[in-house]
């Protein structure tokens, strides 16, 4: 347990890498979906690593010997070091389990806030009397849409039309949660913090390619996106904060969504194949072999119990 415990604490530092090629090279709502899945596998397995590095050391206090009916403490190591790595390690897990409960609590009133202000309105689309262009997705039961009349005032009527097609799409995917379960796992593990502005991307670019096929056009929906930010860049003085879980056309790498949409040959685009492939095996790798590596770990402590409860190994 001593070596293969430590393999999901290293590899969700090896996950960032491999995340950022995934939104270029997987459809947009397939990488939404693996980043997702991955952040949570890593998050879970790093998890329970530091809990199985807790265990050894513990087994010294006697309180726990009792509990466990353990005539020797687990043999993983030397004492004091075993000890002393129990002790990081479980001050990591307090550490962990209060950021992952504060920033859930966090994120759920932002949310519980945004459904309040979506309720105030009957209809889909909530126009704002604001001079600064925004629009936003905003997450409730049912969700709104909410636009400016800055924004309003900056777009041609087809160019709304694909705006709001693209927040709607953030509506009708619930990309907020995969946003949220993304945040909490970085909570868990500081690799796992870069995984975040990938599943951005990707969430921004699903939402572009649902905008297209629902207008029918994909120059109008890079053009609707690409003005949008601009005029949103324009008046980035007087902007008015979003509520918490808001998503919105103009956040993200604007021109590189506007060349996806647009179609614009990607220089590396012969290699396309083989870094899909190689990308997505790497994350995947990531996660099996964090859980496998956690799992191994579980066993052999399992059996080390086993044997410090003096029953044949």
């Amino acid at each position: 347990m001593i070596y293969t415990v430590w393999l999901p604490l290293v590899l969700p530092f090896l996950a960032g890498p491999a995340a950022r090629r995934l939104p270029a090279s997987l459809p947009p709502r397939r990488a939404v979906l693996v980043l997702a899945l991955a952040a949570v596998g890593l998050a879970v397995a790093s998890t329970c690593a530091l809990a199985l590095l807790v265990v050894p050391g513990a087994t010294h206090l006697p309180a726990v010997a009792a509990v466990g009916h353990l005539l020797v403490p687990l043999a993983s190591g030397a004492p004091d070091a075993v000890v002393a790595v129990a002790a990081v390690a479980a001050a990591l897990l307090v550490c962990c389990t209060t950021l992952l409960v504060r920033g859930a609590g966090r994120r759920q009133r932002r949310l519980r806030r945004a459904r309040a202000l979506a309720a105030r309105s009957e209809g889909e689309l909530v126009v704002l009397a604001d001079h600064y262009p925004d629009a936003y997705a905003l997450p409730g039961r049912p969700g709104r849409i909410v636009v400016t009349t800055g924004m309003i005032r900056a777009l041609s009527a087809p160019e709304r039309e694909a705006l709001l097609a693209h927040e709607r799409a953030h509506l009708r995917d619930r990309h907020h949660l995969f946003t949220a379960v993304v945040d909490l796992a970085g909570l868990c593990h500081p690799g796992l913090r870069a995984l975040r502005e990938p599943l951005a991307y990707a969430v921004e670019r699903s939402a572009d390619e649902s905008a297209a096929a629902a207008v029918g056009d994909r120059g109008l929906t890079a053009r609707a996106i690409a003005r949008a930010a601009l005029a949103a860049r324009a008046a980035s003085a007087a902007a008015t904060p979003r509520p918490g879980p808001a998503l919105a056309a103009t956040a993200g790498p604007v021109p590189k969504r506007v060349a996806a949409l647009l179609g614009v040959p990607d220089p590396g685009r012969a290699m396309r194949p083989l870094v899909r492939r190689a990308a997505t095996l790497a994350l995947l790798s990531c996660v099996v072999l964090s859980a496998g590596a956690s799992l191994h770990a579980a066993d052999e402590l399992h059996d080390g119990i086993e044997i410090a409860q003096g029953e044949s190994p």
